[in-house]
């Protein structure tokens, strides 16, 4: 039977603390803000939430963060979820060592594989010119492009690195394929050429639109369950994929970008999964164009992975309830000073993941669902602990097998639509 605990009191030791991480979070440093020189809005369309270059460790996916690139381009396919006439398109060097030479960069519209549909190549300029440098750091805009775009088009951005990059900011798991070439391929319709792979994005942060009327954004924060660990790879059907799907369905036109960080922390920084969800969420949600909702399922892995050793990317303290409840205090609290709407996730089911899984986790995971349920502090919440949990008796602290995609904590495609569906119903 799942133990319930009372409302847990904060403790103004604790709410200090994490009140300050969130207020000296560090910004990147932009070239522009968020509204165009003609005073036109711009909404995020698609997103991708940035971390440190991982060096290769034997459990990490292969990528080519660490060593970056020389004389190569790095083709990336991206779906857009909202509409526009023109495009623009955020690069980061937020955690790189060196500034960032980008040669040439180029968008058009994605074709099969690394190929892009001819006649549809534009330019990417910025200030006028071919490439840019992006200082350590900081992040660049390109200038506006015309170019109509539909939600749910796949677009293909193309990057040209003449000189040596050093290791690049990066978001690993991609579940989309990304491709590789030597020398400048920028306008290269064909991808004969792209013959290396990678399922990870790099140095892009966001592709933004303007120019057709969008309700704004909706950003899901999380961890690898938001990423769409779980979920089968080259389909799209995160979570956050398919809740895009379903409001654009319902005549929505409210787009939904996934700031998801596989193996990310709320309340600890790792060197392979990212900042904090306290230092990040500012950058990765409240700063995404257009933002006006925040959908958080965050903490699974403070508990789970608390007190155990380190495997490389940094230990974890084991956590209370009340530490979690009040880093997401802190969150609502950075949201509602700049306007944006907050809904909270429960917890989802963990029993099945023996790595994470001991009765007492469990209170701890009970006890900030409790809260979640009943404090009233979320503008709204989705009760995803009991869209997934097993319905068999003695069953609920486990995941539905239905949902399971085998590990017994990240759901299958079928789990994601079932949190889709919740989500959509509690949006406002």
């Amino acid at each position: 039977m799942r133990l319930r605990h009372r409302r847990v009191r904060s403790s103004a030791l604790v709410s200090a603390a994490v009140m300050a991480t969130v207020a000296m979070a560090p910004a990147p440093v932009m070239a522009d803000r968020n509204r165009g020189a003609d005073g036109g809005s711009w909404t995020s369309a698609w997103g991708a939430a940035l971390h440190h270059p991982v060096p290769p460790l034997p459990w990490t996916w292969p990528g080519w963060s660490w060593d970056g690139f020389t004389d190569q381009s790095v083709r990336q396919v991206v779906r857009v979820g909202a509409a526009g006439a023109q495009l623009r398109i955020r690069f980061s060097n937020r955690y790189g060592k060196q500034p960032l030479h980008l040669a040439r960069a180029t968008v058009a519209r994605a074709g099969e594989g690394a190929a892009v549909r001819p006649g549809s190549v534009r330019e990417l300029r910025f200030g006028e010119r071919d490439g840019a440098v992006v200082a350590i750091g900081a992040e660049r805009y390109s200038d506006p492009v015309r170019m109509r775009v539909r939600p749910g088009e796949r677009l293909t951005v193309t990057l040209y690195f003449a000189a040596a990059t050093g290791p690049v900011t990066f978001h690993e798991l991609g579940l989309t394929t990304a491709y590789r070439a030597a020398g400048d391929r920028t306008h290269h319709t064909s991808g004969d050429a792209f013959g290396e792979t990678s399922g990870s994005h790099y140095l892009l942060s966001d592709v933004e639109v303007r120019g057709v009327r969008n309700e704004g954004g909706v950003v899901a924060f999380g961890d690898s369950i938001t990423d769409g660990y779980g979920s089968t790879p080259g389909t799209d059907r995160r979570y956050p994929d398919r809740l895009g799907e379903r409001l654009l369905a319902d005549g929505r036109r409210l787009n939904v970008v996934n700031s998801g960080i596989s193996g990310n922390a709320l309340l600890a920084d790792s060197p392979c999964f990212g900042d904090k969800g306290l230092t990040r969420f500012r950058h990765d949600v409240l700063d995404r164009a257009g933002a006006r909702t925040a959908v958080v399922l965050m903490g699974i892995n403070d508990i789970g992975r608390g007190g155990l050793p380190d495997s490389g990317c940094g230990g974890l303290p084991a956590v209370s309830a009340e530490q979690l409840i009040e880093g997401h205090r802190a969150l609502i609290r950075a949201a509602h000073r700049r306007g944006v709407t907050v809904v909270g996730a429960t917890l989802t089911p963990f029993k099945g993941y023996a790595a994470y899984y001991t009765p007492r986790k469990e209170e701890v995971r009970d006890a900030v669902n409790d809260w979640i349920r009943t404090s009233g502090e979320f503008d709204a919440v989705v009760d995803l602990d009991r869209v997934l949990a097993d319905p068999r008796p003695g069953r609920g602290d486990e995941m539905a097998p239905a949902y399971d995609s085998g590990d017994g904590l990240h759901p299958s495609d079928a789990g994601m639509a079932a949190m889709a569906a919740a989500v959509g119903e509690h949006l406002p």
